[in-house]
């Protein structure tokens, strides 16, 4: 079994972006995305503990909404992550800007 979890950053502010909206998705036999979990980032900008199985998922988070919520126009209106996962753990945060996002395997 696999788990997913993410920590979403504003890095304009340095605070956790409470309220983006994510989904998870994975690769199905037929070669079609499906989403296994969808959630809302908590107020330290967390979202996590979903359960999931091996192979390519994808997380998508609505940034366009997020950034539109707080009067701020963005370049990316979602940001989409797709990766490959394994049993165990896998931890996925986002920095987020209006203009620019970095990703990578947290712990």
């Amino acid at each position: 079994m696999s788990s997913v979890s993410s920590h979403v950053l504003d890095a304009t502010t340095g605070r956790p972006a409470a309220g983006v909206h994510l989904t998870l998705s994975r690769l199905d036999d037929d070669g079609a995305f499906t989403v296994v979990h969808s959630g809302i980032t908590d107020a330290d900008g967390r979202v996590g503990g979903w359960n999931t199985g091996p192979g390519l998922h994808r997380l998508r988070f609505d940034t366009g909404d997020w950034f539109a919520d707080r009067g701020t126009d963005t370049f990316y209106p979602e940001v989409e992550i797709v990766f490959t996962a394994d049993d165990g753990h896998h931890h996925v945060p986002l920095l987020l800007s209006p203009f620019a996002y970095s990703t990578y395997r947290g712990s």
